[in-house]
């Protein structure tokens, strides 16, 4: 008789499969339940406190993306590479600043635009803008930072765009931006979501089952995912204020010259969780004392040069045009912050 028994998997396989935003979430749990009990239960209800508050934002922004994504709504996006230059670049930050998708989905989408000759310009503008801001964050992000900051961090995402855009317009002659394609492109995308839609985008969707398929498939994935970062960022969160001391805040990212927004970009570019993530340790942040220009350069500049932003143009271009990308990044995270800090 065969044997049929199987050994168990090795823990390094078990680890490996278990997902990082929840196994990190359950481990500072358990580490604050080990070291200083009394300071669990607080953190926990702030979370969960956090997370009720931001609900409707959250459910409204899955619904949104599993609408826009079944009725095939990012075939729209193959209009701002027609036409004039001047014009593709403008359409391209205003789609890539709106546009529901994650940086690593549209991999596919500008390798194609590539290599069919689309501008080099107009992709910068779209991955520069693209992950910045989309309707789920802007949601998350005006639920918990309000509508201003929400809609000056839309106002900045198109803004570096146009500077993208047009700085390589302008350069693209250089030797920067001479050949700018790695000689095979990465194309795979990092998301688990289906392939798009082709063709003109059907409103009505419910009428066909691939797409209601696609509806119900987007909302859970992009729920859960939304759940266990925000999770996470809210009990970051809550450690951080209980923690770290204000005045530290204060006196390294706040007060009202350059020096918080020029810091608070570079904390950014390398801390960044992502967007969504991002913003309750921002709001946090800002209780903590550190400037609104500083909060500012902070998302900006970790939003561009987040793990899946930075793929989606390593894995397509040589490295001079990706640091090109990294600086047009740094400088508008410069610009909005200080903008920021004067207006608000």
């Amino acid at each position: 008789m065969a044997d049929t028994t199987h050994s168990p998997a090795p823990l390094g396989t078990r680890l490996a499969r278990t997902d990082k935003a929840w196994g990190a979430l359950v481990l500072i749990l358990v580490v604050v339940a080990v070291l200083d009990t009394q300071q669990l239960w607080p953190t926990i209800t702030f979370a969960s406190g956090a997370l009720l508050h931001t609900g409707p934002f959250i459910l409204f922004a899955v619904f949104a993306i599993g609408y826009l994504k079944a009725t095939g709504a990012e075939t729209i996006l193959a209009k701002a590479f027609e036409g004039r230059e001047t014009r593709m670049i403008l359409l391209a930050a205003l789609l890539g600043g709106l546009s529901p998708f994650c940086s690593c989905e549209v991999i596919p989408f500008i390798a194609a635009l590539l290599a069919v000759g689309a501008p080099l310009s107009a992709v910068m503008a779209f991955w520069l803008a693209s992950p910045l801001m989309d309707p789920a964050m802007f949601a998350i992000t005006s639920g918990t930072l309000g509508y201003d900051f929400a809609i000056a961090k839309a106002a900045s995402a198109i803004g570096l765009g146009l500077l993208g855009g047009y700085g390589t317009m302008l350069l693209k002659s250089t030797p920067v931006f001479a050949n700018p394609l790695r000689e095979k492109p990465q194309v795979g995308s990092c998301c688990g979501t289906k392939k798009p839609f082709s063709g003109r985008p059907v409103w009505k969707f419910w009428a066909e089952a691939e797409r209601r398929e696609t509806f119900r498939d987007t909302t859970i994935e992009n729920g859960l995912f939304l759940l266990k970062w925000l999770a996470l960022a809210y009990v970051i969160e809550a450690l951080m204020i209980h923690y770290v001391p204000a005045e530290w805040i204060a006196s390294i990212l706040g007060g009202d010259g350059f020096q918080p927004i020029l810091l608070g970009a570079l904390v950014g570019a390398p801390a960044y969780l992502n967007g969504y993530a991002a913003v309750p340790l921002v709001a946090g942040l800002l209780e903590q004392g550190m400037s609104n220009g500083a909060a500012m350069s902070f998302v900006i500049a970790g939003g561009v040069s987040c793990i899946p932003a930075a793929i989606a143009v390593w894995a397509l271009v040589k490295p001079r045009v990706f640091f090109a990308y990294l600086s047009f990044a740094m400088m508008g995270a410069l610009i909005a912050g200080s903008v920021w800090q004067a207006i608000s």
